[in-house]
């Protein structure tokens, strides 16, 4: 197995992290407030200017290249910020230990800057540090070091974005995660589908199955080193849990008839699902440990795509008990549930997907109406519903780490393929993500740096 592409945690997290000292008086990283504030009717992103990163040495100037590239791609495609053209530049950084002059920056209407250097260290590491200041006010808002092995160097990257943007955000960062999704190649009547990964920016793309059997619904565990997913092969489709560092998979029960949807609880410990028995499906969960299922739902109706509150303490999932698919919140244990869908301006509209929030504040569907279906969020108690795009077919929403994001596919129909897009929760900035060719189905893990320790 590629070491640079499974991004082995406890190789990776051999890297250190520490605070770069201030320079000019500035604060230190954790005080005062966020740089950027995210208004929902009136929003302009953020003009930040991103140095190229000095090589500590000429040998390391295409790895500072890349490191600069991907902050900046990072910080564009998130639509908070609008990195500066470098061409614009008047000051030229070659020693970031003395610090900028600010008059250049304000020139060209940069609101924040960074800065950065990668060197190669004796052993073979690579040493990357970076600064973040405040234009406006000259101080520095933040400053790491961090030392890895050089294929890690994207990774680097991807931490230095989200600590930027979590300064200027007062949030978590997202981009140092990954997305599993289904890769579609072939003529669709003959459509190849393996179950794929890669970084939340399209890079550093693997398959993890050859093809040979249809694959549905990956969905990552809370500590990103596992997924579920259902395989259809010889018979009727099975749930399995994948290992991604080892490559084993085992299946996570026998059960007598179709099971789908799998997804984790929060604590990793069980897997919620939907077995088919008969005309009616209904809700199950499995505990990983015992293997021992119980029964959470017992209707003639079909209930199916469970998700769970962050807190672990109620599910949402999707039920058509009512005559038509609606979504119900209940208590992680079953009992009575409660219908929060409700389309004020379509009473036809069918509702699908849901998937709770990591921050818990909101749950994300597909509605379908009026010949459109639609991506939006609405609250956990069903009020402020809000449709952020809509077309042919578009389905499967899933949150990025931080809440702040929607990644959903999309099909056009025809001969074409469906595609991965990406939305802010405000509706703004939808863009289509990069992947080798057809992709549907993504599920979003969760902050890789944040599992670390796991």
């Amino acid at each position: 197995m590629n070491d640079a592409r499974s991004m082995n945690r406890r190789r990776f997290m051999t890297l250190t992290g520490s605070t770069l000292a201030m320079l000019g008086g500035g604060h230190a990283f954790a005080q005062g407030q966020p740089r950027l504030r995210i208004d929902p009717t009136e929003f302009q992103p953020i003009p930040i200017a991103i140095t190229g990163f000095v090589p500590g040495s000429p040998s390391d100037g295409d790895v500072g290249n890349g490191v600069t590239q991907v902050i900046t791609n990072n910080l564009k495609r998130s639509g908070l910020f609008a990195p500066i053209d470098q061409a614009a530049f008047i000051e030229r950084i070659s020693n970031i230990d003395v610090a900028p002059q600010f008059q250049n920056w304000k020139t060209i209407n940069a609101q924040a800057l960074v800065t950065g250097r990668m060197t190669r260290q004796p052993d073979g590491r690579l040493k990357a540090e970076f600064r973040l200041w405040d234009v406006v006010t000259g101080q520095q808002l933040a400053g790491q070091q961090y030392f890895t092995s050089p294929e890690y160097w994207r990774r680097i990257a991807h931490i230095i974005s989200d600590q930027i943007y979590e300064r200027m955000t007062g949030e978590k960062g997202y981009f140092d995660s990954r997305v599993v999704f289904v890769d579609e190649t072939g003529p669709k009547e003959r459509r190849v589908k393996r179950l794929a990964m890669m970084d939340q920016d399209g890079a550093n793309v693997r398959y993890l199955t050859r093809g040979s059997d249809l694959v549905l619904t990956p969905r990552f565990s809370p500590n990103s080193q596992e997924i579920t997913y259902m395989e259809f092969g010889q018979g009727d489709p099975k749930v399995y849990l994948f290992n991604i560092e080892t490559g084993q998979r085992e299946i996570v029960g026998n059960f007598p008839g179709m099971t789908f949807a799998p997804r984790f609880s929060p604590d990793g410990q069980r897997v919620i699902m939907s077995l088919q028995q008969g005309g009616n499906s209904n809700l199950f969960v499995m505990d990983l440990r015992s293997r021992s299922t119980t029964r959470l739902t017992d209707t003639p109706a079909i209930d199916t795509s469970p998700s769970y509150s962050p807190d672990g303490a109620r599910i949402c999932f999707e039920s058509d008990r009512g005559g038509r698919s609606q979504i119900y919140v209940m208590a992680a244990g079953g009992g009575q549930a409660q219908r929060i869908s409700f389309s004020k301006d379509d009473t036809n509209a069918s509702y699908s997907t849901p998937v709770w929030s990591p921050k818990g504040d909101y749950i994300a569907f597909t509605r379908q109406g009026g010949g459109q279906f639609s991506i939006g969020v609405m609250k956990p108690d069903g009020s402020g519903e809000r449709l952020l795009t809509s077309g042919f077919h578009n389905e499967g929403p899933t949150f990025s780490p931080n809440g702040r994001v929607l990644m959903f596919f999309r099909d056009p129909g025809g001969n074409g393929g469906p595609s991965l897009y990406s939305v802010d929760i405000s509706g703004r900035n939808e863009l289509k993500v990069p992947t080798p060719g057809f992709a549907s189905d993504p599920a979003w893990s969760p902050l890789l740096s944040s599992t670390a320790g796991q």
